[in-house]
């Protein structure tokens, strides 16, 4: 593209930096990152307008600002140097938000299919590699000895960076698929931090390479963790009071463990006198020193702020990434990215699927992790670039893998949030092959309930504790239903009935028993809630019991004359509840009695982080 025709297209703001000299250039790093910055901003409110998912703004800007476009950026280092920064920051936080006891609380469901998934995602890649081949599609991108090996490594990983993202975003991060999901993600990182060690020798594979990064893992987060254990607490209590200094000890931490992670090698071979080769990733690096603090009381303020840094360093990544994209030589690159595409998302339904419901994982929550995880990984894009240089496989098939990635990032935010749909979608289909809902008891046909909780998440949870405090002969009359398996068990320790039930079914619900409850309540709200709402729950139960009284959850307040039109009794907002509850400690606060209010309060209903709660 002409420089007058650049100049026209994107006014005197994009003008080069030797273009300004009269006025005083930018650095080229200050005015590259401008210039993508603005454009992806720019970008992304038209696509948001036009409910196109921002992610495809941020590589649009990518690829306009990029060699196949404009080439506004002087240099495209600039952008991979600091996008690089982006990932860095967003496995730290991811980091942060693990939860070891709850991670591995999911025990043989996790430990089978993390162990399992990824080697057999390539099993699967491999052939369907071979099936094309045999199908007579074996144009020159598909020639050479070591395809169908890296396409099945594109395959078997799905994007930390973009599923993480979403999850956090939609708050659902703590809920069982969150965990499965972030467990998947991790042990995909660390089985391709294992290829990445050992793909220069693909001509003669050994396994002390693996085992020695495996080693390398292991020793930093040991490492990591005894500092974080007696040294880290002692300096952040120092800083507690001046919170833009935990920031600045929380990012310091992120770099020394990413840094002695990179540099392992020169620290064993100063202290030991050899190199073993056990050097650590900067993201692996990073991932261990957030879980390493995440049990600090800090670790929410870090979360919060370093969270507004890494939005901008992931807004570079992906602005890189579009960069990246090359011009198609041909109709073949596209045509073999939309194959990779199609074999990544059959390998989540063929072999994520099945393995997460063997394993233990309940249908629904096997479907919806397999949906959400429908996308190319990062380290697929870095092992397909290693390929080129290696001369494992073709310029071209690097494109399409390339490509493979554009397009499962595109689709990645429309199959997070229809994942359960598609569970509905394809619940007949799996019931009639044998992958069936968890069976629940049959509830005897006189059998009533005082109470009927519909949905057990955080309100559930801490509604079942103050019933126990109070009332605790209520529990063994009470039902609970939800999907959640793996909460079963802990519900049910405490007295109430739990019956496996998707809300969003009436015959469920008159299954399990609700059309015989005294009172029904909604503990979920419709933002938490999948293929239903509290109206349209309201609606059903109301048909089936028409003596209950319905307690009913809402969000906005034009939703309470909604509930209340469609038969519920009594409507409740958790921001009005908080609000109320808050407004009485300000009273309080007020009048100088707020230490007799805490006293009070902790009297009455006991000190929180006492409560023994399901969740």
């Amino acid at each position: 593209m002409s420089p007058l025709l650049r100049y026209c297209l994107f006014g005197l703001v994009f003008f080069p930096g030797q273009a300004l000299a009269s006025s005083g250039a930018l650095p080229s790093l200050v005015q590259d990152i401008g210039v993508c910055i603005v454009l992806a901003g720019v970008l992304a409110i038209v696509f948001t307008r036009l409910k196109i998912p921002e992610i495809a703004a941020i590589l649009v800007a990518g690829v306009i600002v990029g060699p196949v476009g404009a080439g506004l950026v002087t240099d495209p280092s600039n952008i991979e140097t600091i996008s690089e920064l982006g990932l860095i920051l967003l496995l730290y936080l991811i980091g942060l938000e693990i939860d070891i006891r709850k991670l591995f609380a999911s025990g043989r469901i996790l430990l089978v299919s993390g162990l399992l998934q990824y080697p057999l995602s390539i099993l699967f890649g491999m052939a369907a590699a071979w099936l094309l081949l045999q199908a007579g599609i074996d144009g020159e991108l598909l020639q050479g000895s070591y395809v169908p090996l890296y396409i099945g490594f594109v395959v078997a990983a799905s994007s930390t960076l973009l599923v993480v993202k979403l999850f956090q975003e939609s708050f659902q991060l703590d809920t069982e698929a969150g965990h499965i999901a972030l467990g998947l993600l991790i042990f995909q990182d660390i089985w391709a931090i294992a290829v990445l060690a050992v793909q220069p020798s693909f001509n003669a594979p050994e396994i002390s390479p693996i085992l020695l990064s495996l080693a390398g893992i292991v020793t930093l987060t040991l490492i990591a963790a005894v500092i974080a254990r007696f040294i880290i607490p002692v300096g952040f209590r120092w800083v507690a009071r001046r919170p833009e200094v935990i920031f600045a000890g929380a990012i310091s931490w992120c770099f020394m463990i990413v840094l002695l992670g990179v540099k392992l090698d020169i620290l064993i071979e100063w202290l030991l006198g050899i190199n073993l080769h056990m050097a650590v990733g900067a993201e692996m690096g990073a991932l261990i020193a957030g879980a390493t603090i995440a049990s600090l009381p800090y670790s929410t303020e870090i979360m919060a702020k370093v969270s507004v840094v890494r939005d901008f360093f992931v807004t570079l990544f992906f602005v890189g990434l579009g960069m990246s994209i090359p011009m198609p030589d041909g109709a073949d690159v596209l045509v073999v990215a939309l194959l990779l595409t199609v074999i990544a998302i059959l390998a989540r339904y063929l072999v994520f699927l099945p393995l997460l419901y063997v394993s233990g994982l309940d249908r629904r929550n096997a479907v919806v992790v397999s949906t959400r995880l429908s996308q190319v990984s990062e380290f697929s894009l870095v092992i397909g670039f290693i390929g080129v240089n290696l001369g494992h496989i073709s310029t071209g098939l690097n494109s399409a893998i390339i490509f493979a990635f554009v397009i499962t990032a595109l689709a990645t935010p429309l199959l997070f949030h229809q994942a359960h749909a598609v569970h509905d979608l394809l619940a007949g289909m799996l019931g009639y092959i044998g992958f069936r809902e968890p069976p629940s008891r049959e509830s005897a046909g006189n059998e009533s309930y005082s109470l009927a909780l519909l949905g057990f998440h955080r309100t559930a949870s801490s509604l079942l504790h103050e019933i126990g405090r109070n009332r605790p002969e209520l529990l063994s009359d009470t039902l609970v239903v939800d999907f959640n398996v793996k909460l079963h068990p802990g519900i049910e320790s405490l007295g109430p009935t739990v019956r496996y039930g998707d809300l969003c079914s009436p015959e469920t619900l008159l299954h399990a028993g609700v059309d015989r409850a005294k009172v029904v309540v909604c503990t979920v709200p419709d933002d938490m809630l999948k293929g239903t709402t509290n109206l349209k729950i309201v609606t059903a139960v109301r048909q089936m019991n028409a003596g209950a009284i319905i307690i009913a959850n809402a969000i906005e307040l034009g939703d309470c004359t909604r509930l209340y039109d469609a038969g519920a009794d009594y409507v409740f907002l958790q921001r009005i509840e908080t609000a109320r509850a808050v407004d009485l400690a300000i009273t309080m606060a007020l009048a100088g009695e707020i230490s007799a209010h805490r006293e009070t309060m902790v009297s009455a209903y006991g000190v929180p982080g006492l409560r023994n709660e399901v969740m």
